[in-house]
């Protein structure tokens, strides 16, 4: 390339800020209404899906305006982007792909759904959220978690949850619990439940210190019991954070 083609470029490399974010944090300033985020993390098989589902009905029953999203999916590319990570027969698919379609799919999300739900003061319930992330790719594949944060930053526009009920049971137990209820439903998105119990016993350990640094935003609810048991655990919780806004 001539000196004369580099002068007519419209942009310098040299003018180029590569420090200032590429996507600032959100904030909740203006005249727009917050809404709550409140997500579920956990072992698969931990019960989290089923005490969201009861959450929102009884967010409902207080006349609360509500909605349920699910991760990856949440959206219909984001339920494209699921099938593939999730399916038993990609076994081929790499610790950074998997990163990286993950939140793909929770880009999609985020922008699509969650942020315009909030911004209309709605309460959103999310069945995971980058926490997931944090555990499953950073701890589990062993990726770190400061790519895995660097990605949010930019993918969920620095969106966090108010709160997050992480269910808490040994691994064993979830891993059972998960395996009979594919087998009964005839599941096919088996690829995680499918992987090595140390992984497993890794990313329940990364739950335990997640909750262990952010002890105000990720608390931990005993997954032992009856579901309306744990559901009377999950709302002494709750409630405090939705009456407080």
């Amino acid at each position: 390339m001539s000196t004369t083609e580099v002068d007519v470029l419209p942009v310098r490399l040299e003018e180029l800020d590569f420090v200032t974010p590429l996507a600032e944090p959100r904030k909740n300033g203006g005249e727009r209404r917050r809404g709550v985020f409140i997500t579920f993390e956990g072992i698969d098989g931990s019960g989290k899906t089923t005490q969201l589902k009861m959450l929102a009905k009884k967010l409902r029953t207080h006349g609360h305006d509500v909605i349920e999203t699910a991760e990856p999916g949440g959206t219909a590319i984001g339920v494209q982007i699921r099938s593939i990570l999730l399916d038993s027969k990609n076994r081929e698919l790499c610790s950074a792909t998997e990163l990286l379609l993950m939140f793909a799919a929770r880009a999609q999300n985020v922008e699509e759904s969650i942020l315009p739900a909030l911004d209309m003061g709605r309460i959103v319930l999310s069945d995971r959220f980058t926490d997931s992330t944090v555990v499953y790719q950073g701890v589990g594949r062993g990726l770190g978690i400061e790519p895995v944060m660097t990605i949010s930053r930019i993918a969920c526009q620095g969106l966090t949850p108010d709160l997050t009920i992480c269910m808490n049971i040994d691994v064993n137990t979830g891993l059972a619990r998960a395996l009979t209820r594919d087998m009964d439903k005839g599941v096919t998105e088996t690829r995680m439940e499918e992987q090595a119990l140390e992984f497993h016993q890794k990313v329940h350990a990364g739950y335990l210190e997640l909750a262990k640094r952010e002890p105000e935003r990720v608390r931990l609810v005993d997954g032992v019991g009856e579901p309306e048991e744990i559901a009377g655990r999950v709302w002494d919780i709750v409630s405090r954070v939705v009456t407080s806004r």
